[in-house]
């Protein structure tokens, strides 16, 4: 299914304006709050999406009633969100007994971001403020008692969370020491009792990985060296001694997956690695021998990296591997799975489902089914009857026959490379009519892609009768190191010319009106869209800028501290600032040093307390073109991030670009 995603109504709008009309230098809103544009601007930019549609904004964009199943470890109780009249979205359980249902999370200014359960009779969430990121972690009786910030300290962030089954304790990585780097501690999740395992000394070459086993033991970890050599350690059983296995450049793969406690072999591990390929496999390799046992599977085309074991009741036996080719691919592996793969693909045919949940005992299955037309339904399966039920649908508003096809497609760039990505056609489209497009650059850049699948907003465009263009270009993750390093240091540049050799392709195949091309993107894809309008200024039609660099430099000046140590991979992967000649470059591709070249309408939007993409970022360009003379409307929401999670401010932005393409498309 596709991925990355809190309330804001009217008497919000109204109270943020009023506190907007009354700021001072001495402001504590992050960035500069008089930029921002008005709620009557706002509206009326609203108002020109105008037509007799079929389907609203909230039917794409509204949280579903319930979401998120999950089933417990012992099988006795169902967990969901489900959302109230507030679009608050808590955590429910319900006993599969006796029926009874108890509110067991509560949602209340901020996202509940995400939940799961520790043990039969516990639950965990994460939250942060206002989409910050300094994310903590909770938990909570099934009943809502006992409930524990599990990591209270100021300022941290979590970098992963491992359970430790049939144990009371969990082990998270934090930065509650340096800010820069991150530590392993043991949580008692019951009482709260936190114990730190390793420390991690060394800033300029820290541990950036810890690898424990199912028993919560540390056996290795691995350092990065000066930003740019990987090195894996690992702990030798019998001595205790942490030995070095190997060292590769940051670009090359080798990355312990789990351990194989299917095997006797206590140092025997599945493992990912491009080493000597140049598409990322899958191997089962022996640590302390420092040798591949054997090639468990790899794929021609496109990078393998992800496998799903069995718990203990089948020995952690391999289930299935998958990775994203054109579309999802499964490949079952054990008995077990291959009966549940084969009934399921009957059953649901071309959609693509997988296991979101399961009880221990593999006897309840939560199945989850999607296509490019279908947002998503949960079924239950249970493998004694091999029988499914369904348990809900996401969005039954949201009709299958209704909905666009998203079009896998493939073309050569104009320096020879082949370039997928998917076009997502409304039905006007495919009766022959040229019809306007939406480019939507992905965010990331690097190792990132877009995939096959339901995605509201290209289903939403196609509702205005827009098509959605999507490019894996040249940096995206998926298609190999080649294809992925061919585009380090060209962001801005031959990444660019690979979406518009995409616009190009669109066009010929005579889908489109080549007069209605807008270009819209997030993060990354906020940038391609400033650049878009700046490097091809008669290709689009206008540009949506949400949360996008403008300026490369401070972009590089405003890291997280939990970002510094990768510095140097960013300089091989963008520009290296000290070179003069890159920084030459690096000025040329960002947009605020170029806002003469940008003609085309523009709108930007922002949140508030994005720690990736400061809102300096977006302040920058809307000051740069106002100062030019250039109209931009600008929406900052205060209590958002590195994208809109509330349901109110997702509502109102893609209410928002809906308008502004409406106005430019039919001027």
């Amino acid at each position: 299914m596709n991925l990355n995603s809190k309330i804001l109504g009217i008497t919000q709008v109204v109270i943020t304006s009023l506190m907007i009309n009354a700021q001072t230098k001495e402001s504590k809103l992050p960035g500069d709050p008089t930029l921002v544009s008005s709620k009557a601007t706002i509206e009326k930019l609203i108002s020109y999406d105008k037509g007799n549609f079929k389907y609203k904004v909230e039917d794409y964009f509204a949280r579903p009633k319930a979401s998120q199943f999950k089933i417990s470890p012992d099988g006795q109780y169902l967990s969901y969100k489900e959302k109230d009249k507030d679009s608050k979205n808590h955590v429910y359980v319900k006993d599969l007994k006796s029926g009874k249902i108890t509110k067991a999370l509560v949602e209340k200014d901020d996202l509940i971001r995400s939940y799961g359960w520790l043990d039969k009779k516990r639950l965990f969430y994460t939250q942060d403020k206002g989409g910050n990121e300094n994310i903590h972690l909770y938990a909570a009786d099934i009943d809502g008692k006992n409930l524990k910030d599990l990591t209270p300290f100021e300022g941290i962030t979590l970098n992963s969370v491992r359970l430790i089954k049939d144990t009371e304790f969990v082990i998270v990585s934090m930065n509650k020491n340096n800010k820069q780097i991150f530590e392993p501690y043991k949580i008692n999740f019951n009482t709260g009792e936190i114990t730190q395992l390793y420390e991690n000394k060394d800033v300029k070459s820290p541990i950036d990985d810890y690898l424990f086993d199912r028993q919560g033991n540390l056996r290795g970890y691995t350092i990065l060296e000066n930003g740019l050599t990987t090195k894996l350690f690992y702990k030798d059983l019998q001595t205790g001694k942490f030995n070095l296995v190997k060292a590769t450049d940051w670009k090359d793969t080798f990355s312990v997956i789990s351990f194989n406690d299917n095997s006797k072999n206590k140092d025997e591990v599945y493992l990912v690695t491009n080493l000597g390929s140049d598409k990322s496999r899958i191997v089962l390799y022996d640590l302390k021998k420092n040798a591949i046992i054997k090639e468990v599977y790899s794929n021609p085309t496109f990078d393998v990296s992800s496998i799903a074991q069995a718990g203990k009741s089948r020995n952690y036996e391999l289930d299935y591997i998958s990775y994203n080719g054109i579309k999802n691919e499964t490949i079952p592996v054990s008995k077990f799975y291959k009966e549940i793969h084969d009934k399921l693909t009957s059953e649901f045919g071309d959609k693509q489902f997988g296991i979101a949940s399961s009880d221990d005992k593999n006897e309840k299955l939560l199945v989850v089914v999607d296509s490019d037309k279908l947002y998503g339904k949960y079924y239950e399966y249970d493998t004694k009857t091999k029988t499914t039920k369904l348990l809900f649908d996401l969005m039954p508003q949201l009709k299958e026959e209704d909905m666009a096809e998203m079009r896998p497609i493939q073309f050569k760039s104009r320096d020879g490379l082949t370039i997928h990505g998917y076009i997502t056609l409304p039905k006007a489209a495919l009766n022959g009519e040229k019809v306007p497009l939406i480019v939507n650059p992905h965010g990331g850049p690097q190792g990132i892609r877009d995939d096959w699948g339901f995605n509201p907003e290209t289903q939403l465009f196609a509702s205005r009768g827009y098509a959605t263009l999507q490019v894996n270009f040249r940096i995206s993750g998926g298609y190999g190191k080649e294809f992925q390093t061919s585009g380090y240091k060209q962001i801005g540049r031959k990444a660019m010319d690979d979406v518009e050799d995409g616009v190009k392709y669109a066009i010929e195949q005579g889908w489109i009106d080549k007069n209605k091309v807008a270009i819209y993107g997030g993060s990354h894809g906020g940038y391609a869209t400033l650049m878009g309008l700046i490097k091809t200024p008669d290709l689009y039609s206008c540009g949506v800028d949400y949360v996008g660099v403008s300026n490369i430099f401070t972009f590089f000046d405003s890291f997280p501290e939990y970002w510094k140590p990768y510095k140097e991979m960013v300089k091989q992967i963008w520009y290296d600032l000290d070179n003069p000649e890159e920084a030459k470059i690096t000025k040329e591709v960002s947009p605020v040093f170029q806002i003469d070249k940008i003609k085309k309408p523009l709108f930007v939007v922002q949140g508030a307390n994005d720690p990736r993409v400061n809102i300096n970022e977006s302040d920058q360009i809307v000051k740069a073109l106002r100062s030019k003379g250039f109209e931009v409307p600008y929406m900052v929401k205060y209590d958002e991030g590195h994208g809109f999670g509330k349901e109110a401010n997702r509502i109102e932005f893609y209410k928002s670009m809906l308008g502004f393409f409406a106005e430019n498309f039919n001027k």
